[in-house]
């Protein structure tokens, strides 16, 4: 049975790389309208003032993905209307790390000065903690521009300087409102509804509209299927003037019951997140968040940071978020497009949400860059179908890595999972091409689906011969033919869910050689 399993698991893998070095189908894509009657959509006729006529586009949110989106936009020549539901600084505990590979799309944007005059921290990589032994990893950056690196900031003020940046040329109108729904007529989208800050009811319309209003998304239903699940929770708190022990790297303690994580956010305050698996967390108000940070996390916590975690506890601002998984299944609609977090989201454990966001501004800008005329709206939504087989690639690799890396370096009974998780740390400290590619990926350096397939049975297949060397026993070869079955089970449910033929041959699907519509060009 143990050998069964060991050869399945083995099989699994190589399939997968049969069918990317040889796999090759064609389907058509076919543009279909979602409609409900209580989807957000209004499709009756529009009876409040309306407004922006010249306007070419429409989005919806000004967080990281819809400020970005309206400056590359607006620099192409598009007249952007931008409506966001509250401009003052934002306050949040995720989105503070750019990993690498969002900050060189950053450059590709022309907004890398964003990241300029908030205090912003230059990150080299991660030190990774277990059972009190540690390990540096390094992001692979020898052969690129020395200002690369990641970078790590307060959120809301990376916010602002990007919709400052948008809001300073001339064809971005920045407005304070609150979008209640998409407007619909004769199955294509218009516009939006919304409020004004002062309560005005107006109607915007525009050949296309862009939604990114983020993870809590009150139009996403319109637009596509969202299977969002919550895995656990992170608690934040912001520890004050102490140190690293490596500084400017990010640190993963991998903890029990799940992994804590610590990053500069300015030169004097460093950010940690306490990972609380399941839906429900302990009160705050009552006091058992306090004494659950006390007693489980404190012990675990690296000595040099333990006193200032204790400070940041009994401080009291403590503060929490859902870590949310949504894999993209969009809705082609005419009229319409979903970006950022309303669209896709993976844990935010590896930090990979404003990389895959900014990826996506640089393949749409680039998709709409040969059209002057966006009126045509379902030749636009049948062209920009190729944006949703495009991305695929990166987006999907850095949304399965996220997910696998938190299933493997959670805590767990199970001999099996408790072999793998050591197993991804011990390989990883061989340094080398064993800490690089995986570091690569992560960073978005290198996001190729094939790499991380290779890379994470390569864990496994590491783990297994751990275990069966010196001396094989019939226990040893059951909690690797085990270790082999967990990790085709954590992998491949979640490629699944992003589309194995769009991922890893997207070259098969016809939205793939989409080209611009003649009708649409300049």
């Amino acid at each position: 049975m143990g050998c069964e399993c060991i050869v399945g698991g083995i099989i699994a893998s190589c399939l997968v790389l049969v069918f990317v070095l040889y796999g090759s189908a064609t389907k058509k894509a076919k543009c279909s309208v979602h409609a409900e009657t209580n989807d957000g959509i209004i499709r009756t006729s529009l009876q409040n003032h309306e407004i922006s006529a010249t306007t070419d586009i429409i989005i919806v949110g000004a967080g990281v993905a819809g400020a970005a989106l309206a400056y590359a936009l607006a620099k192409e020549g598009r007249r952007v209307h931008v409506i966001e539901r509250d401009l003052a600084e934002p306050d949040r505990i995720v989105g503070e790390l750019l990993q690498p590979g969002g900050y060189l799309k950053l450059i590709e944007l022309g907004l890398q000065d964003c990241v300029r005059e908030i205090d912003a921290q230059q990150v080299f990589g991660y030190a990774l903690y277990k059972d009190g032994k540690n390990t540096k990893l390094s992001y692979p950056l020898e052969k690129i521009d020395s200002d690369v690196s990641g970078r790590s900031f307060h959120n809301g003020r990376f916010i602002q300087r990007m919709r400052e940046k948008a809001s300073s040329l001339p064809t971005v109108k920045l407005e304070q409102g609150t979008v209640t729904s998409l407007l619909e007529e004769n199955k294509t989208i218009k516009g939006v509804h919304y409020k004004t800050k002062s309560g005005q009811e107006l109607t915007a319309k525009a050949p296309l509209t862009i939604v990114c209003d983020g993870c809590f998304s009150n139009l996403r239903r319109s637009l596509c299927n969202p299977k969002v699940d919550v895995p656990s929770h992170f608690v934040g708190l912001v520890l004050e003037n102490c140190n690293l022990p490596y500084a400017n790297y990010g640190h993963v303690i991998l903890g029990d019951p799940s992994p804590i994580l610590f990053y500069p956010i300015s030169s004097t305050e460093i950010r940690c997140l306490v990972d609380v698996p399941g839906q429900k967390l302990p009160s705050i108000g009552n006091g058992d968040m306090a004494r659950y940070l006390k007693t489980v996390v404190a012990p675990q916590v690296p000595p040099e940071l333990h006193d200032s975690f204790i400070a940041a506890v009994d401080k009291g601002n403590i503060r929490s978020m859902p870590n949310r998984s949504m894999p993209a299944s969009p809705y082609p609609t005419p009229g319409a497009l979903l970006m950022g977090d309303a669209f896709n989201m993976r844990h935010p454990l590896t930090g990979g949400g404003m990389t895959v966001a900014l990826s996506d501004i640089v393949l749409l800008r680039n998709l709409l860059r040969p059209l002057h005329d966006l009126h045509d709206a379902n030749a636009l939504c049948k062209y920009l179908e190729s944006f949703y087989t495009l991305r695929k690639p990166v987006a999907s690799t850095i949304n399965t890595l996220a997910g696998a890396l938190y299933k493997v370096f959670c805590a767990s009974p199970d001999p099996a999972s408790k072999e793998m998780r050591q197993a991804c740390f011990d390989y990883l400290s061989l340094g080398g091409v064993f800490s690089d590619g995986p570091i690569a990926l992560l960073s978005g350096l290198n996001p190729r689906p094939l790499s991380l397939v290779l890379h994470f049975f390569a864990v496994a297949i590491y783990g297994v011969g751990r275990l069966l060397i010196p001396f094989p026993s019939i226990k040893r070869m059951w909690i690797g033919a085990r270790l082999i079955s967990g990790a085709s089970a954590i992998i491949f449910p979640i490629i699944k869910s992003e589309g194995i033929r769009q991922m890893f041959f997207p070259v098969t699907v016809s939205a793939y050689y989409r080209t611009p519509p003649t009708n649409l060009h300049d």
